[in-house]
């Protein structure tokens, strides 16, 4: 599988950080990026599918970026505030040690403005003097709509007409006719306040002087320690499996529910190559496999909300004409997401073009009424029955899946050559009967039983059948096909194959042997399934995580420890981790997944058990 080799270091470069060079903030209503050199380079504003306000992530000239860093030579570290999303990022200098805190306040910590979007950066510093620089210059609409720049009672407002940010700082700032910049010096104990706040609307304009910066800071510090304070983890991997939770919390959106699969857009699987894809909306799988990472560790007012965006925003028979739900759907529950191309955005590192919205919407995904219908159930059973209405809306993806689990669909990694008849989609069919099954057993509810089983078992024999290929020695990507996915290490991790079963385990060999590559898994091989995109991609994040609680499960724990070692020294350095892993480390892809996240969360909790 070829990639492109590591980009030598050139001007293009040098204007984009790494991926993974980058921490996250956010309010449950959307989020920043901010870059290991100071720099808020994504913000999406008031909401996490909004247009960007800054997306210098994605064109370094005309995206629009919030630059806040030592004004003298500095190396820079970055770490989170412990058991926080709260962001430090520290400028070591000649003559003094400065830091740049980052945070957005949230829930209690706005004080009851459910409306006001707020984003502080808190300079101190900590020792000896430190001058500093800052440059605010946002560009509204993905960089392609026109602001004014003016001040009103002491802050600037920039002005796109149906958007607005108001800037209150502690420093002088000098401006031209869109940008502010400023230029200080902070000696020891001494600093400055910065805070952009959404302009306009019901919610008044409001400073941030030093005092409130202090109360917004330990509100906001408090709101995240609270919430983690519920975890129920206590295993080996603490710190990384509490970010994880921390990173999945951060990509919910309050007054849903929803769950976004990742807070960015049009990050590429692939330098230079045409895998770039939006992210910001809510797919049902991936959410609902969230929904079961958070439900592990106790996290079960996450699931409850979820479950009210199901609710609320989506009934069976809503989505695509082809099935009662769609494979994913606005923050809002909204149904349309056109995708469209951002010509005048460059990309990240030249890697156009640039997406928003999503043309997979309306794909036939099978696998997606399992992965619900399995978090509805453990919902059930860890956190508190589920209501007569939504048993109905059970009943009735399950009558429909019955009718149509046969059917060839576009396949549970989205691609665009075409539908076939994939193994993981009639495997997350099974899923979704049995565990109606064993829901309707368990609480004594109605259900046609007879017709569910006699669904349930020809799903299973047909995979048996069909999806065992004697001259590979495993199951396929594909009915009636020899193309290894890594999708079907989800095989064991259902429940439909014991994980020491003779098939399985030869399965399980193949698959080491043909995708994964010292530890990392690729998804699988274009080469052997074309998938309708020119180039390649890096290996998976989430089926590196699936690979460990396979071999857990298959009693190879030894090497199962070592792989989820390795995994862990791939992740950027405050633990985070994209969609995809390149050849030579480098993250790819949107940035931080929720995918990889959860099923890091499921594999320390798995092999934390399996070792005592």
């Amino acid at each position: 599988m070829a990639e492109m080799p590591f980009q030598q270091e050139t001007r293009q470069s040098r204007r984009y950080l790494p991926i993974a060079e980058h921490g996250l903030i956010g309010d449950l209503r959307s989020v920043a990026l901010v870059g290991s050199d100071g720099t808020i380079d994504w913000y999406c504003s008031p909401s996490f599918d909004a247009p960007s306000v800054f997306a210098a992530l994605l064109d370094a000239e005309r995206g629009g970026r919030f630059e806040l860093a030592a004004a003298v030579p500095a190396h820079t570290k970055q770490f989170y505030f412990p058991d926080t999303n709260v962001l430090i990022t520290r400028f070591f200098t000649e003559e003094g040690v400065g830091e740049v805190q980052d945070f957005m306040p949230v829930g209690t910590a706005r004080g009851g403005e459910e409306g006001r979007h707020r984003l502080i950066r808190r300079v101190v510093c900590v020792r000896g003097t430190v001058p500093f620089r800052a440059l605010v210059a946002p560009r509204f609409g993905y960089g392609a709509d026109p602001h004014t720049l003016r001040e009103d009672e002491g802050r600037l407002v920039f002005d796109a007409g149906e958007r607005a940010l108001a800037l209150t700082a502690t420093v002088a700032m000098e401006c031209d006719e869109r940008d502010a910049r400023a230029e200080f010096k902070l000696g020891e104990g001494e600093s400055a306040v910065f805070a952009l706040d959404q302009a306009g609307g019901e919610i008044a304009p409001r400073g941030c002087a030093h005092a409130e910066a202090e109360h917004e800071f330990n509100a906001t510090v408090d709101y995240w320690r609270r919430w983690l304070a519920q975890s129920r983890y206590r295993g080996r991997w603490r710190e990384m499996v509490h970010r994880s939770a921390l990173t999945l919390k951060l990509l919910t959106y309050a007054p849903t529910g929803a769950i976004v699969a990742a807070p960015t857009t049009s990050l590429p699987e692939q330098l230079g190559g045409e895998r770039n894809w939006d992210y910001r909306y809510v797919w049902v799988r991936d959410a609902a496999f969230a929904v079961y990472a958070l439900l592990r560790l106790g996290f079960t007012g996450e699931a409850e909300a979820f479950m009210r965006f199901l609710t609320t925003h989506i009934s069976p028979g809503d989505g695509a004409v082809e099935g009662p739900l769609q494979i994913m759907y606005g923050i809002d529950g909204r149904v349309e997401l056109p995708e469209s191309e951002l010509p005048h955005l460059e990309g990240y590192l030249g890697s156009a073009p640039v997406r928003v919205g999503n043309a997979a919407a309306p794909q036939l995904q099978l696998d997606i009424y399992g992965a619900l219908i399995d978090s509805i159930y453990l919902y059930d059973k860890w956190a508190q029955p589920i209501s007569s209405a939504q048993w109905d809306d059970v009943c009735h993806l399950v009558s429909w899946v019955c009718d149509h689990w046969d059917q060839p669909d576009e396949g549970v990694w989205e691609t665009r050559g075409g539908r076939k008849n994939f193994l993981y989609s009639r495997l997350m069919c099974w899923v979704a009967i049995e565990r109606a099954i064993r829901l309707a057993n368990r609480r004594g509810l109605p259900a046609d039983l007879p017709r569910w089983r006699r669904a349930r078992d020809d799903i299973y024999r047909r995979i048996m059948d069909r999806g065992w290929s004697e001259e590979r020695g495993a199951f396929t990507q594909c009915e009636d096909s020899d193309v290894l996915d890594a999708s079907l290490l989800m095989m064991p991790l259902a429940k439909f194959i014991a994980p020491t079963d003779p098939k399985w385990l030869s399965t399980l060999d193949a698959l080491t042997e043909d995708l994964v590559s010292d530890s990392l898994v690729y998804r699988y091989d274009p080469e052997a399934s074309p998938d309708g995109l020119r180039g390649d991609e890096g290996t998976f994040s989430i089926c590196s995580f699936w690979y460990v609680e396979a071999l857990v499960r298959a009693g190879r724990v030894d090497e199962a420890r070592l792989a989820f070692e390795k995994m862990l020294t791939y992740a950027n350095h405050l633990g985070l981790y994209a969609e995809e892993i390149g050849r030579t480390g480098e993250q790819q892809g949107n940035f931080p997944q929720a995918f990889t996240h959860l099923a890091l969360i499921s594999a320390a909790f798995n092999l934390d058990k399996a070792l005592g």
